[in-house]
């Protein structure tokens, strides 16, 4: 391919998993000189860093990637790592290399007419468990727990609890409240929906009260336990496998393939969770992804965004053999619902990937312009 433009968005929109606040992300349009078009998203969330990824696209590697021959996808990708390494590894050069590869691999499924699971030997499961994922913020246990059985309601069977987000809750604030939540939910749920726990990027557990917390929820069968402990404390992580039966989840806080590996080889993680808008993009997903099954592990997508992002994530998700469960929002937000013309749902407790080509999905440019930051 030979791309004629490139063009970077700032986007901000209310959250009504966080009371409406305002959350941020990077769209990026590709369109080539045959007038395709592709989109991509980098996750960079806070303002500084969406206005320096856009500045990245627009002033470095768009311009790379406009004066290139007979672009393709994987020849992007490495030629914006070559271009990118005096920035260092991963940070913001990550979510801009993120949302072009995205763009790419979504004009490169355009180009031959398919969806982008068949680009890649075509789907290994038909369908995946949708799971609900979801801050835990309500004031009271009850109303905690009446919010997600709504999302069962729905029709969701799996549920995942973000613990010590903003909000009214003490979830991730005080361990015997988790505790009494996860008992309340089970009986309230039964056996047959699955518990996911939370506990990163807000819960500060040290070791001792991670294990006695997590050996007093497994009891209530968990599915598992997600970054109990900052990512960089191996040594806790180690503590932790040797004294719970429970599978450990991490892996949101890396954006390298590199620095999967590192992950990988510690030892220490069961369910690698990985997000192709952050980590060097689908094939950033897609290298980290063969790494996860050479050991045997899982690897769960961070899918937690826009509808782009869901879009990438489902398609790689369905190609891989290392996958079990795919997160959605239980809730309308704008960049889902109004993004694309057929916004993601589940259907009894399932979803599938889109079969029209590339993503999948026809972005509405004005409502990308309507949620663009002007400031």
């Amino acid at each position: 391919m030979k791309l004629a433009h490139i063009q970077p968005f700032v986007l901000r929109y209310p959250d009504p998993n966080d009371f409406d606040d305002l959350r941020m992300t990077v769209l990026v349009r590709l369109e080539t000189t045959d007038g395709i078009v592709g989109w991509g998203e980098g996750i960079a969330m806070w303002p500084e860093a969406c206005r320096a990824t856009a500045l990245i696209i627009e002033e470095g590697i768009g311009p790379l990637l406009l004066s290139a021959t007979d672009l393709t996808a994987e020849s992007a990708w490495e030629l914006v790592r070559s271009h990118c390494w005096w920035y260092g590894e991963g940070g913001i050069a990550s979510f801009a290399h993120s949302a072009l590869d995205i763009a790419l691999w979504d004009i490169e499924g355009k180009i031959r007419g398919v969806p982008l699971h068949e680009l890649w030997g075509g789907k290994r499961v038909e369908r995946l468990l949708a799971n609900a994922s979801c801050h835990v913020n309500k004031a009271t246990l009850d109303e905690c727990v009446e919010e997600v059985a709504g999302f069962v309601a729905q029709g969701f069977r799996s549920v995942k609890l973000g613990l010590g987000k903003r909000g009214l809750s003490r979830a991730g604030r005080d361990p015997d409240f988790d505790v009494a939540l996860i008992a309340a939910l089970r009986s309230r749920l039964g056996e047959a929906v699955e518990i996911l726990v939370d506990a990163g990027n807000g819960v500060h557990w040290d070791r001792k009260t991670a294990i006695r917390t997590i050996r007093r929820m497994q009891e209530h069968h968990i599915g598992w336990i997600e970054e109990p402990f900052y990512p960089t404390f191996i040594e806790d992580y180690r503590a932790l496998k040797r004294a719970v039966s429970v599978p450990v989840a991490s892996g949101e806080r890396e954006w390298t393939v590199a620095g999967y590996q590192r992950l990988i080889e510690s030892g220490t993680v069961d369910i690698i969770g990985v997000d192709p808008a952050r980590a060097e993009g689908i094939s950033g997903f897609r290298k980290i992804d063969e790494l996860i099954g050479q050991r045997g592990l899982t690897i769960n997508a961070h899918a937690w965004s826009t509808a782009i992002t869901t879009a990438a994530s489902l398609h790689l998700s369905v190609a891989s053999g290392n996958t079990r469960v795919f997160e959605l929002k239980p809730f309308e937000v704008a960049v889902q619902q109004e993004l694309v013309t057929q916004p993601f749902a589940q259907q009894n407790g399932w979803i599938s990937a889109p079969n029209g080509p590339g993503l999948g999905i026809n972005v509405r440019e004005e409502i990308v312009r309507k949620y663009e930051a002007k400031s």
